[in-house]
């Protein structure tokens, strides 16, 4: 039997659906083939990187996809990290679960390097917990 596909999709695909993709690799093993993208893909952000260097997960390897990439493959899961992509996500087969998480964008993080380094790890904690929640539950 093959794993659950699970897409976790933002807009840029470059905090926060990045930081979820490592955490649920590395959280769950090989339980899921976890993917991420974005509806505008860009670049991983160094602060993504580094917050998730914090914990031990080693996210440099990875990069921006589209979303479009995996419109038309089976996906299990699609969990949208933020508000915009949740509005503008493509539609998925019937059978492929929507999740919704609002989590604020670290990106947009004022003040100097260490405050904006505590907004990633904001949103690196609260995706953290939402999905060991969600694989708890599931």
């Amino acid at each position: 039997m093959s794993k659950p596909r699970v897409l976790i999709v933002c807009t840029g695909n470059a905090a926060r659906s990045q930081m979820a993709e490592g955490l649920l690799r590395h959280d769950t093993g090989d339980r899921f083939e976890v993917l991420s993208a974005g509806i505008y893909p860009s670049y991983v952000r160094p602060l993504a990187i580094e917050a998730m260097r914090e914990v031990g997960i080693d996210i440099s390897k990875q990069h921006s996809k589209s979303v479009e990439e995996f419109a038309d493959q089976d996906i299990d899961y699609v969990i949208t990290v933020c508000d915009h992509a949740n509005e503008v996500c493509p539609v998925f087969p019937a059978k492929t679960k929507r999740i919704h998480w609002s989590i604020p964008d670290p990106v947009a993080a004022w003040g100097d390097d260490e405050a904006q380094l505590q907004a990633f790890r904001v949103a690196r904690d609260d995706i953290r917990a939402r999905l060991r929640a969600w694989v708890d539950e599931i």
